[in-house]
């Protein structure tokens, strides 16, 4: 059940488009690794999924399982399985049924198909829901069988379109769950579409971030969060402090003062944008590992257990979160402590 994938080169152009659905997209996933397509909505990311799947066929590039190109293949005979925002069960057969459909269509037994399709409903922890009606189930029992469904094909890669988006967020929680107890024992090869960053830390080895159709970064999701390599991908991955100025020497001198990089890492000189992530920002006293800054409160913003905090540092502005409580509050003077191993710089012309 696992392979390795890679997509090289992919465009897709729709007939009528002005531009391409997506353009140049080249990833790779190894086998056993859980991938995330993250973007907004229209960024491509289920065009993406489609073409892989073979519901979309490209333009130029090439689909390559375990050293193969596919990109010719019917999508029927590519050793996939997709599960859809939607279970899409079939009313007609019980919960067992749908699971050993896959089995039953290839000319295995009826009787060894649902032998295979029990032990699939176990994983997903349906045992003994096989003779029920899919009409009888909740939805997130819906999603469960679904899911069972596509793992009892046995696929080379398990494809997933925004498959718990429909789930209200405890449900949510569980599937995230189920999905790693399922990457614990059979170690499948996932490519999982999701617009929520959340989800895609919660689930995924690696995050391939998309916009209008392009690849902005791919890699682990920290290395999105903490060194995007554009102000776009900062802002798409929810960073809020970017602060303009001018790497010299190495350090970075902007209105929040000289930031030198931390250990082993260098910046190029030149203009260059400060970004750090509000949630790494504290207030109080810094470490040795710190820069501080001094600001003033202009807002503070509750956001449940985290309240956001809008500082005036200089000439610049300055967004930390901290967890909710005795919070300084609008015209209070704090010291704002920067982590130098939060801090990354993105040159002038990366955008």
């Amino acid at each position: 059940m696992s392979a390795t994938l890679a997509v090289d080169g992919i465009t897709v152009e729709f007939d009528g488009a002005e531009h391409p659905a997506i353009a140049d997209i080249s990833l790779a996933v190894t086998a056993g690794e859980c991938l995330a397509l993250l973007g907004p909505s229209g960024s491509g990311k289920s065009t993406v999924l489609r073409t892989i799947a073979g519901l979309e066929l490209p333009s130029r590039g090439r689909i390559v399982v375990d050293g193969v190109d596919i990109a010719g293949v019917e999508a029927e005979h590519r050793g996939m399985a997709m599960v859809f925002q939607r279970p899409l069960l079939f009313p007609h057969l019980s919960v067992l049924d749908n699971v050993a459909f896959a089995g039953i269509v290839a000319g295995v037994s009826k009787r060894a198909a649902r032998a295979h399709a029990e032990a699939y409903l176990e994983l997903v922890q349906l045992a003994g829901f096989g003779s029920r009606a899919v009409s009888a189930l909740s939805g997130g029992q819906e999603q469960r069988v679904a899911l069972a469904r596509a793992l009892a094909a046995d696929p080379r890669v398990l494809l997933l379109d925004e498959p718990f988006s429909a789930l209200d967020p405890e449900l949510r929680t569980d599937m995230h769950e189920l999905l790693a107890r399922i990457r614990g024992e059979l170690s499948p090869t996932i490519v999982m579409v999701t617009h929520d960053r959340d989800e895609a830390a919660a689930v995924a080895d690696s995050v391939a971030l998309l916009r209008r159709g392009r690849l902005l970064q791919h890699g682990p999701i920290a290395s999105l969060y903490r060194r995007p390599l554009s102000l776009e991908v900062a802002r798409l991955m929810g960073g809020r402090n970017a602060v303009p100025g001018t790497v010299r020497g190495g350090e970075h001198h902007s209105a929040l003062g000289r930031i030198t990089p931390a250990p082993g890492e260098t910046w190029t000189d030149g203009d260059a944008t400060l970004v750090v992530r509000q949630e790494l920002i504290r207030l109080g006293a810094p470490t040795s590992d710190e820069h501080a800054v001094a600001g003033t409160v202009t807002a503070v913003a509750e956001r449940g257990p985290r309240t956001r905090i809008m500082l005036a540092v200089a000439d610049a502005a300055l967004e930390c979160e901290v967890a909710s409580g005795a919070v300084p509050q609008p015209g209070d003077q704090v010291t704002a402590c920067i982590p130098r191993s939060g801090c990354a710089v993105i040159a002038a012309d990366a955008g």
